[in-house]
């Protein structure tokens, strides 16, 4: 005897989340990278060290990034996006004069350097380091996240000219870009001596020098 089998109902709650956990995992794989070559930077950060932080198959790993390069690159493009968003945090609070918020960056850095007991410091600046060594691909990214920081500190500072805290004829884009390259000799140095004191020694050097003529 023939039997009718009616079609078989779809199973009741969520459909696969095929494409969310993908993006889950290349999120937290992304986060390992940040963390790991935060500090030890991009040529010693093995792929092997990144998965098992997050206990990731190396699978996934190839499944999200077609290479250790296109990986880093991603990590650095996630850590420019953050910084930005960290920078814009201190340097458009109205509540501080500009040159206060600058420096109110300058302590919120130095604090998070305290945190990881200065075992991090600037991905940005560990790269630069590394920039002969690094694929072709990376200086152009490192200057293109160089010069977008240097916008936001440069908006900063005129900001601070047009209410008096610089002089009128002060060359805001290039103390901005003299910020930054400062700046990754501070925290190198603070990484060294795991002490705030160089970012505490640079900000009161560059404050005199930008304030006084």
């Amino acid at each position: 005897m023939n039997e009718t089998v009616a079609p078989r109902k779809a199973r009741r709650g969520r459909p696969p989340k095929i494409e969310r956990e993908f993006t889950d995992t290349r999120a937290e794989l992304i986060r390992s990278g940040l963390e790991i070559i935060t500090e030890t930077g991009y040529l010693a950060a093995g792929i092997e060290a990144v998965i098992k932080n997050i206990a990731v198959p190396k699978g996934s790993f190839y499944h999200c990034f077609k290479s250790k390069e296109a990986f880093g690159l991603a990590v650095l493009n996630a850590y420019g996006a953050f910084f930005a968003h960290m920078l814009d945090k201190f340097l458009t609070d109205t509540r501080l004069t500009p040159l206060q918020r600058l420096e109110a960056f300058v302590e919120h850095a130095g604090q998070g350097m305290a945190k990881y007991d200065f075992r991090r410091g600037c991905l940005v600046g560990n790269l630069l380091q590394e920039t002969p060594l690094l694929p072709p691909t990376f200086p152009n990214q490192l200057m293109v996240i160089l010069e977008d920081w240097e916008k936001r500190v440069a908006r900063c500072l005129d900001e601070a000219r047009e209410q008096g805290e610089l002089p009128p004829d002060a060359a805001i884009s290039g103390l901005a870009r003299l910020f930054w390259s400062g700046w990754e000799g501070a925290v190198m140095r603070a990484k060294l001596f795991r002490s705030t004191e160089p970012l505490n020694q640079y900000w009161a050097f560059f404050h005199h020098s930008i304030t006084h003529k």
